[in-house]
């Protein structure tokens, strides 16, 4: 076990080898490879190459090593594209405050019994006198960004349950496609830090679509249903 595995129980660590086919006796070579492709890219700028961040990448890519610079690549590219996203991004920010005052997101304090932090949002609760979406998705962005920094995380993922009942037309007349692009691709590049069931950026993003096609579907009427 190397130091970037401390603290890790010995279950999780096996559960890291089984599923996500990390080798502690190669764990700082497969990190320096994806360190070393980063002069491929010299467009991006690269703001954390530390071991421990990049670790996170590779976890999310099962250790494969191209997957995992590519994320990495899309995850900085996203912040140098939209830059007033991510000024004064921490949580005493007033918007993002007050997102997270009004539980967006709200974090249960227990784990399910696969070991995963659970994130909830309730859509109809997005009072937008006092949020616009973008303060929510920084909120959004930033709680996943803390999270991930827990290598149990990193391992055992999270989950966001997406609560769309009672969510009205007039609440999703304010979606429009270049907030749904920002909003997506963002929790493509910063949330997907864990693949699978575990990712709360492709939750999202399934949830997304699933509820802009009733949209579609239905037009003007009032929306009501649950979707995961």
């Amino acid at each position: 076990m190397t130091h970037l595995q401390a603290g890790l129980s010995p279950e999780t660590i096996e559960k890291a080898r089984l599923e996500l086919n990390e080798n502690p006796d190669v764990l700082h070579q497969d990190i320096q490879q994806v360190r070393d492709m980063i002069i491929t890219r010299p467009d991006i700028g690269f703001l954390r190459t530390d071991d421990a961040f990049i670790l996170r990448f590779l976890r999310a890519r099962k250790f494969h090593q191209a997957d995992a610079f590519r994320l990495l690549a899309q995850y900085f590219q996203y912040r140098q594209l939209n830059l007033d996203m991510f000024k004064n991004f921490k949580a005493d920010d007033p918007g993002i405050k007050r997102a997270l005052i009004d539980g967006f997101p709200g974090v249960l304090e227990t784990r399910d019994h696969y070991g995963r932090k659970i994130l909830l949002l309730f859509a109809a609760n997005w009072d937008q006198s006092r949020n616009s979406f973008t303060d929510i998705l920084r909120a959004i962005l930033l709680s996943l960004e803390v999270l991930i920094e827990d290598p149990e995380l990193q391992i055992n993922g999270f989950i966001l349950i997406i609560d769309w009942s009672n969510f009205s037309f007039k609440q999703a007349s304010k979606l429009t496609p270049s907030i749904l692009k920002l909003a997506i691709e963002g929790l493509q590049v910063c949330s997907t830090n864990i693949e699978g069931e575990h990712s709360s950026g492709r939750l999202l993003l399934m949830s997304l679509l699933n509820f802009v096609g009733r949209l579609t579907q239905w037009g003007h009427h009032p929306i009501s249903g649950h979707y995961v």
